[in-house]
C-alpha cells in the first residue's frame, strides 16, 4: 500500500492512506486514486492505422450535441462530478469525461439532455458542474451535521427558479473551488489552471448575483423579497470564503431592512416550501452571524430589526440546521458584552452611575455565565433534534458549548476590566478552551465550529508554546474549511502577537483594537 494515494499528490496535499478511499479524497468528494490512471486521448491506435488526429476530431462538427463548455476539475483523472444526491436526479454514472486534451487541468463534462430533469434545462454545464459541487463539497460546511434537511441544500430548486439566487450559489461553489487548491495558510497554487478558472467563474457569477440584486431592489418587487434574502445570505457565506472583512456586514444590513418584509410577501407557489423551510433558518442564523460578528467589529451591528433570542432558539436545537451551535444563551451574553464595549468605546464619557450600572451587569451575566450547564444544554437539543449524529460527535457536543463559554468568559472579563481598570488573569480559563478546541479536533464536523473561540483563545494566549499551537489549529481549520478568513485570522493574530503597541497599555486593549484592524471581521 502507498504512504499516499495518487489523487492527493496530484493535489499537493498531506494525505494520511489507511485504507481507501482516504479521507482526504471521501471528505473533498473525489475519486481516491492509487495510480495515475489510464485514459485515451483521442483513441487508440489499431495495428498500423494511425489513430484520428486531433485536427481531424475537432473538425468533425456534431450536430445532435451542444457546445460543450469547459469546466474546471478538481484533479487531472477522468473523476465524476459530485452528484446532488437526492437533490438532482443524475446520476454519477450519467456523468461521462470525455476526452482531455492540452490543458490536463480541466475536463469535459457531458450531460445527456434525455437525462437531465427539465428544471435544470437552462443550465450550461460549467453551471450544472458547480451546482454539484456546491450540493456534494459546500452546503455541509455551513451547518454543524450534514443531512437530508440541509436547508442550503433545499434551497436549490428555489436557486433554479430565479437568476440571482442561482449565481449567489454558483459564486460560493467557484470560490470554494478556488480555494481548494491553494495550499495550506500559504496563497500558493496547487493546481494553478483550476484555480485561476475557477477564480474567474467565481468573479463572473458574484457580479451577477449583486447586479441582479441591485436591479430587482430596484424594482420593487415584494413577491421577490424572500429570495433576495436568501441570495445576500448566501453571499454573506461567500464573504467567508473570500476574507471575512466588511462584505459580510453590508450584507448583513441590508438583509436585516428586508426581514421584516419576509412575513408579507407571498412566494410563488412552487417555492413556497422551500421559502417557508428557509425562514426558520435565515432568522437565527442573522441571530448568530450579528451576535459573534458584532465581538470584532468596530461599528456598532446590534441596531435595527432585531430578533430576540425566543425566535432564533428554535432553530439552534436543530443541529442538522443551525450554523456552528453556539448555545443562544451564550450568544445573547455576548449581544449585551458587545454592546458594553460600544458604550465605553462612544465618543460620549460615561458618568460614575453609569459605569456603575453597566458593571453591575457584566458581573451579573458573567457569574450566570459559569453556572451555564452545557450538559443539560446537549440534552435538551438532542432530545429536540431530527436527527441523531454519531454517538463520538454527541458526546464532544459538551465540548463545543463548554469551548464557546469559556471564550465568552474571556471577552466578558476583557469588558469587565475595561470598566473597572483591573487586569484579571485569565491563563486557566485559555488553558481549559485550548483543550476542548483539541477534544474538538477529532471531529470534523465540530472542528469547523470553533473558529471564534479558537480565535479568541489566540487573542489572550501570553505563553509562546500555546500560540504556536493555536496557529497550528488554525492551520487544520483552514484545511477542514478552505475559508479564507482563517488566514487573515492567523495573520491578526501574528501581529497582534509581535507588535507591542497591539498588546500594550490597556490590560482590556484587543477588544477595542480588533474593531480598528483594517476592518469588520466574521471570524466564525
Amino acid at each position: 500500500m502507498l504512504g499516499s494515494c495518487y489523487t492527493c499528490r496530484r493535489r499537493h496535499v498531506e494525505c494520511q492512506m489507511t485504507h481507501p478511499p482516504c479521507k482526504k479524497c471521501q471528505k473533498a468528494g473525489l475519486e481516491c486514486l492509487q495510480k495515475r490512471p489510464l485514459r485515451w486521448v483521442d483513441g487508440p491506435a489499431i495495428r498500423n492505422r494511425m489513430r484520428t488526429s486531433p485536427a481531424h476530431h475537432m473538425e468533425q462538427p456534431s450536430t445532435t450535441s451542444k457546445p460543450k463548455h469547459r469546466v474546471p476539475s478538481i484533479h487531472t483523472s477522468a473523476a465524476l462530478v459530485p452528484s446532488l444526491e437526492t437533490t438532482i436526479p443524475v446520476e454519477r454514472s450519467e456523468l461521462s469525461a470525455i476526452w482531455h486534451q492540452s490543458d490536463p487541468s480541466s475536463i469535459h463534462i457531458s450531460i445527456p439532455p434525455s437525462l437531465k430533469d427539465p428544471s435544470f434545462d437552462s443550465l450550461d454545464d460549467t453551471s450544472m458542474y458547480y451546482l454539484n459541487y456546491y450540493s456534494k463539497c459546500v452546503c455541509k460546511l455551513f451547518v454543524m451535521f450534514d443531512s437530508q434537511r440541509n436547508p442550503l441544500r433545499q434551497l436549490i430548486p428555489a436557486a433554479l427558479a430565479n437568476p440571482v439566487l442561482t449565481a449567489s450559489v454558483m459564486a460560493l461553489s467557484a470560490r470554494h473551488m478556488a480555494n481548494g487548491q491553494q495550499i495550506l495558510c500559504q496563497r500558493q497554487d496547487g493546481d494553478h489552471a483550476t484555480r485561476v478558472k475557477a477564480h474567474n467563474d467565481g468573479l463572473m457569477y458574484k457580479q451577477r448575483a449583486i447586479c441582479g440584486l441591485i436591479q430587482a431592489l430596484n424594482n420593487q418587487e415584494t413577491n421577490t423579497r424572500d429570495v433576495l434574502i436568501l441570495s445576500a445570505f448566501i453571499l454573506i457565506f461567500l464573504d467567508l470564503l473570500e476574507s471575512g472583512r466588511d462584505q459580510w456586514s453590508f450584507h448583513l444590513g441590508g438583509i436585516k431592512k428586508l426581514v421584516e418584509e419576509m412575513h408579507t410577501a407571498r412566494p410563488s407557489r412552487h417555492l413556497e416550501a422551500t421559502i417557508e423551510g428557509m425562514r426558520e433558518f435565515i432568522r437565527g442564523q442573522i441571530y448568530l452571524i450579528e451576535s459573534l460578528g458584532a465581538t470584532f467589529s468596530g461599528r456598532e451591528l446590534l441596531s435595527g430589526a432585531d430578533i430576540s433570542p425566543q425566535q432564533a432558539a428554535p432553530l439552534q436545537i436543530n443541529i442538522d440546521r443551525a450554523y456552528i451551535g453556539c448555545p443562544v444563551y451564550l450568544l445573547s451574553t455576548l449581544r449585551y458584552f458587545s454592546t458594553a464595549r460600544d458604550h465605553l468605546a462612544g465618543p460620549r464619557h460615561l458618568d460614575t452611575p453609569e459605569i456603575y450600572s453597566l458593571l453591575q451587569s457584566v458581573t451579573s451575566l458573567l457569574e450566570s455565565t459559569k453556572s451555564f450547564d452545557c450538559h443539560d444544554w446537549v440534552t435538551e437539543i438532542m432530545r429536540a433534534s431530527v436527527t441523531t449524529p454519531p454517538m463520538q460527535s454527541v458526546r464532544l457536543l459538551e465540548s463545543l458549548a463548554q469551548a464557546y463559554k469559556s471564550a465568552t468568559l474571556i471577552y466578558g472579563w476583557k469588558i469587565c476590566d475595561a470598566l473597572t481598570g483591573n487586569k484579571s488573569s485569565l491563563d486557566d480559563l485559555v488553558r481549559e478552551l485550548v483543550c476542548e478546541i483539541d477534544r474538538l479536533r477529532t471531529d470534523e464536523a465540530l472542528f469547523k465550529c470553533i473558529l471564534w473561540p479558537l480565535f479568541t483563545a489566540g487573542l489572550e494566549s501570553q505563553d509562546q508554546a500555546q500560540r504556536g499551537h493555536i496557529k497550528e489549529c488554525l492551520e487544520s481549520f483552514w484545511f477542514e474549511t478552505k475559508c479564507i478568513n482563517v488566514i487573515n485570522a492567523v495573520t491578526i493574530l501574528e501581529r497582534f502577537w509581535v507588535d507591542p503597541s497591539n498588546v500594550q497599555n490597556a490590560s482590556s486593549s484587543w477588544i477595542f483594537r480588533m474593531g480598528q484592524v483594517e476592518g469588520d471581521w466574521l471570524l466564525i
